[in-house]
């Protein structure tokens, strides 16, 4: 999957502006080559933000675990590259618990690079997971939004999402406790009808 745009969590950071002038990029379905990329991006935010709880960044190894997964499933996993071909983010959608009536229920993870943020990265990110995901056959998206960062909240909502709850004081990272913003849009007619094939 690749297209030209300009233009758990999403890590945007303090920095990250909506309604900007974005930039060349391209965004396509990740690659187990990219993990190692993919893994520096994450580590940047488990060591220094509140989008993931994590506390410790995993190996690169242990990010291919991930990326595998979530592929095997028919998942989306994309990055977005600018126009020398290095990566500015990336971002996918897993199934938001894994028992079987969670089939329709898809989570937003999203994380770009520190110094790429602000560029518009993590909206081409989130449009395309959102395309993809449908295509997948997801019925809901689901953020859930660590820390309850600002620049997050207002990228989900700009795009459609809309308030589903907090849960206060879940989590505690860099000496604080940290609320958990979760949002939610439906997706390919949402609850308007039934699946084609019900869970088993």
């Amino acid at each position: 999957m690749q297209r030209s745009w300009r233009g758990r969590a999403l890590g945007l950071g303090a920095g990250a502006r909506l309604g900007h002038e974005p930039v060349p990029m391209i965004i396509r379905q990740a690659r187990l080559s990219d993990a190692p990329d993919i893994a520096a991006i994450y580590a940047h935010h488990v060591l220094h933000g509140t989008a993931t709880y994590e506390l410790d960044p995993p190996e690169t190894a242990e990010m291919a675990q991930r990326m595998e997964k979530v592929l095997a499933a028919g998942w989306p996993w994309l990055v977005a590259c600018d126009p020398a071909g290095g990566i500015m983010g990336y971002g996918y959608v897993a199934q938001f618990r894994d028992r079987a009536a969670y089939r329709f229920a898809g989570e937003d993870s999203i994380y770009i690079r520190d110094d790429c943020r602000g560029q518009g990265a993590g909206k081409a990110l989130l449009q395309a997971l959102l395309q993809a995901a449908e295509a997948a056959g997801f019925r809901q998206m689901y953020a859930v939004i660590g820390g309850a960062e600002p620049a997050s909240i207002a990228l989900h909502a700009a795009l459609g999402f809309e308030p589903a709850g907090i849960l206060r004081g879940s989590g505690r990272k860099h000496g604080r406790w940290l609320d958990t913003v979760f949002m939610q849009i439906a997706l390919g007619g949402g609850t308007a009808a039934p699946p084609d094939k019900e869970p088993q």
